[in-house]
C-alpha cells in the first residue's frame, strides 16, 4: 500500500475530505500538522532519516502533500520550507514542489512571473512608501484595490475609490510596516472563475457570482458558485498561469476584464482549497489529488 503524508496547518473539512478519498484509493494517509517536522544531520544510526513528522520517515514515504501552511515566524516558515527542499531534493515527490508554494504565496512574486510569462494581469504598483502609493493611485485610475501581499480568500482586501481615504489608508500600512499592494479595479460583469489545474491539465472550473452588495466573489465571503466550462483559450491561460509559478496543482483565479475584452489573471493559489469546486462541479478533487500523488512515483 502506499504511503501518503499531507502536511497540514488543522484538521477541518478538507483533511477529512482527503482522509475519505484515501480510503477510496486504498493508500495509507497521515494528516501531519506542520510544526511536528523536525529535521538531522548527521546524528546516530537511529535518527539519520534526516526530516521527519510525527514520528514518520518522511524521506521514506511516497509522496508528501502541502495542504496548508500554518502561521509561523520567519523562522519557523523558512525552516518548514528548507524541510520541504530536502525531500523534494531527495527525490521524494511533494505536491506542491516547494518553489511554486515560496511564490504562490507571495502576490507580487506570482503577478511578476506571469507577466514574465506574457500572460494578462492587473495594471499593479507595490512599495513601501505611502507618499508613493498616493501618486501610484492617481496612475491607476484613482479607483484600486488594496491587497495583502500574503493571504487568500479575500481576507484584508479593501478598495479604493476617494482619494483621502486612500491616503490615510496608505499612512496607517505604511506606519505598520507593510509593503503596500495596489492594483487597478477591474470593471467585470459581477463574477471571476476558479480553475483547478493538476498535472499540466484543467480538473475542474466554477465561476462565482458576488454576493448582493459585495463586490469579492470569494464563496467563503458570499458569493455564489456555479459550475462553470472554459473555451480552450481559457482553459490555456490556466495552464500556463500555474505553469509560471511552477506548481502542478493550482487554483487559478481569470476574471473578465470588460475594458480590455479579455480574461485576466488574478491570482494563483499553491494551496487551493476545493470545498465549494467539488459541491458545484461533482467532481472528486481530493481523490484527484491523491491518485496524482501516489501515482507520482
Amino acid at each position: 500500500m502506499k504511503s501518503l503524508v499531507a502536511l497540514v496547518s488543522g484538521f477541518g473539512w478538507h483533511v477529512a475530505d482527503l482522509q475519505r478519498a484515501a480510503e477510496r484509493l486504498e493508500v495509507a494517509l497521515h494528516a501531519v500538522p506542520f510544526p511536528q517536522v523536525s529535521a538531522s544531520v548527521g546524528l546516530s544510526e537511529a535518527h539519520a532519516a534526516g526530516v521527519r513528522a510525527g514520528g514518520l520517515d518522511l524521506l521514506g514515504v511516497d509522496g508528501v502533500l502541502v495542504r496548508m501552511m500554518p502561521p509561523g515566524s520567519l523562522e519557523q516558515v523558512v525552516f518548514r520550507m528548507d524541510a520541504l527542499h530536502r525531500l523534494a531534493a531527495a527525490g521524494v515527490p511533494v505536491l506542491n514542489p516547494p518553489r511554486a508554494v515560496e511564490a504562490a504565496v507571495d502576490k507580487y512574486l506570482t503577478l511578476a512571473l506571469l507577466a514574465a510569462a506574457g500572460l494578462p494581469v492587473p495594471a499593479t504598483w507595490a512599495g513601501e512608501s505611502a507618499s508613493e502609493a498616493l501618486a501610484a493611485f492617481a496612475e491607476l485610475g484613482g479607483d484600486v484595490v488594496v491587497k495583502p501581499l500574503f493571504g487568500s480568500e479575500g481576507h484584508g482586501l479593501v478598495r479604493l475609490s476617494d482619494r483621502e481615504l486612500a491616503w490615510r489608508a496608505f499612512h496607517a500600512l505604511e506606519r505598520q510596516g507593510a509593503v503596500l499592494y495596489l492594483q487597478r479595479a477591474i470593471r467585470h460583469p459581477g463574477y471571476d472563475i476558479r480553475v483547478f489545474v493538476l498535472r499540466g491539465a484543467v480538473l475542474a472550473s466554477m465561476r462565482r457570482q458576488a454576493a448582493p452588495g459585495e463586490w469579492r466573489t470569494n464563496v467563503s465571503l458570499g458569493g455564489h458558485a456555479e459550475p462553470y466550462r472554459l473555451d480552450a483559450e481559457g482553459d490555456r491561460l490556466a495552464i500556463e498561469a500555474a505553469r509560471a509559478v511552477g506548481a502542478e496543482m493550482a487554483g487559478v483565479d481569470l476574471i473578465p476584464d470588460l475594458d480590455r475584452g479579455r480574461l485576466v489573471v488574478l491570482e494563483v493559489n499553491a494551496v487551493p482549497g476545493w470545498r465549494a469546486l467539488a459541491r458545484v462541479t461533482g467532481i472528486d478533487v481530493a481523490a484527484a489529488i491523491l491518485a496524482s500523488l501516489r501515482d507520482s512515483r
